[in-house]
């Protein structure tokens, strides 16, 4: 297999205190996260020589480089030094956005695709990031288009209890600050091992996730109807391309199989939140193949599931970790099967759109695993 993606874990360092992320790793510091061998000496910072980098992606003809954190552009000397040696397909960057004015646009407009994170309107994103930083985000998503951007913004969202996620996707779609034409989002769940007492996810899930997934759904396929648009919603779109095409899925993020990321040290691992995990370690870039490297999938419950083809296991790392309970990972799998279903009672009228021309099989495509989860 030519043409992986890596993800280039550039520092664990991060410049915000999200609710979702810092906040909940104090309070889960002490937990137990069973039985695996954990690194602790990964670098804060990469560490490596870039011309090993190098000389590990020439192996390769066509990779896909996508630079991650804590928050890849408090390197930005490593990014720029990454861009001018290092020989890609594309450069993707997964970013808090906060810093985007700071690289010039001849680095900025190389990039294929930006992932930036915002959680939806001012009020909601400055909730759970704070204060401000919806502002600071848009105004520099507007200067980079200002300067010369081309390429996708991604507004990558973070849902908890706060959100409702049909109008804050409505907003993101329409908002007067700066609109985006590809919005992805991934709840926050079964990631942390003391989180889901202290939370109000189940009835979240049953009275507003859920039934606004169906209605966004609805609200997808009108505008395919009315305006002939396919919008990129990654996680609609991935999954309608799938039934389309009546395929079957892989871990849709590609973790441990199409995408690989690359810590600090230069050690390969299956997908960036495993970081540390000693015993998923795959090789370093000193002496490793990029086309040769071993695939890790997801085991039970997901292995046995009945719409494993669709969801494709959500998460490596929360089917390994297991965080949550059976029982309470079970009401994150209801939001998949929700998903599913919703799309499955769409897919009569997309087909229909297909064959009168309103709408082709060719606006479902997009670059898979570019760092989308997919499944939220």
């Amino acid at each position: 297999m030519s043409g992986l993606l890596f993800h280039l874990l550039l520092t664990t360092n991060c410049d915000l205190k999200c609710r979702y992320c810092y906040g909940k790793s104090c309070d889960d510091m002490d937990a137990d996260f069973g039985d695996f061998t954990v690194d602790y000496g990964v670098p804060p910072e990469i560490n490596y020589d870039i011309n090993v980098l190098k000389q590990f992606m020439r192996k390769d003809p066509q990779p896909v480089l996508i630079f991650y954190g804590g928050e890849p552009m408090l390197c930005i000397d490593k990014i720029r030094q990454i861009m001018d040696t290092v020989s890609a397909r594309q450069f993707n960057i997964q970013t808090n956005g906060l810093h985007l004015h700071q690289l010039e646009p001849e680095y900025v407009n190389r990039f294929t695709s930006i992932f930036v994170s915002l959680d939806g309107d001012q009020k909601l994103t400055d909730y759970y990031r704070g204060n401000g930083i919806y502002k600071k985000v848009t105004d520099n998503l507007n200067l980079i288009r200002k300067n010369g951007y081309t390429g996708e913004i991604i507004a990558r969202m973070t849902l908890m209890e706060q959100t409702d996620i049909y109008p804050q996707i409505r907003w993101l779609l329409n908002n007067p600050d700066h609109s985006f034409s590809s919005i992805h989002w991934q709840l926050d769940a079964g990631f942390w091992k003391t989180d889901f007492p202290k939370r109000q996810f189940k009835q979240w899930v049953e009275h507003s996730y859920n039934p606004q997934i169906q209605q966004l759904v609805q609200y997808w396929v009108d505008q395919m109807e009315t305006s002939g648009k396919v919008l990129k919603l990654y996680p609609l779109l991935a999954v309608m391309q799938s039934l389309l095409l009546n395929e079957q899925s892989k871990l849709r993020c590609g973790s441990g199989w199409a995408n690989y990321s690359i810590q600090t040290n230069g050690t390969i691992i299956p997908c960036p939140a495993m970081s540390g995990m000693k015993d998923y370690y795959l090789g370093h870039i000193q002496d490793a193949h990029p086309l040769q490297l071993k695939q890790v999938f997801v085991d039970q419950p997901c292995s046995s599931c009945t719409i494993l083809g669709e969801c494709g296991g959500r998460c490596l790392y929360a089917n390994i970790t297991k965080q949550w309970t059976l029982e309470q990972y079970g009401l994150v799998c209801k939001t998949v099967q929700n998903m599913v279903e919703s799309l499955k009672s769409a897919l009569p009228t997309v087909n229909a759109l297909i064959e009168n021309k309103t709408i082709s099989l060719s606006d479902f495509w997009h670059l898979k695993y570019n760092s989308c989860e997919v499944i939220p």
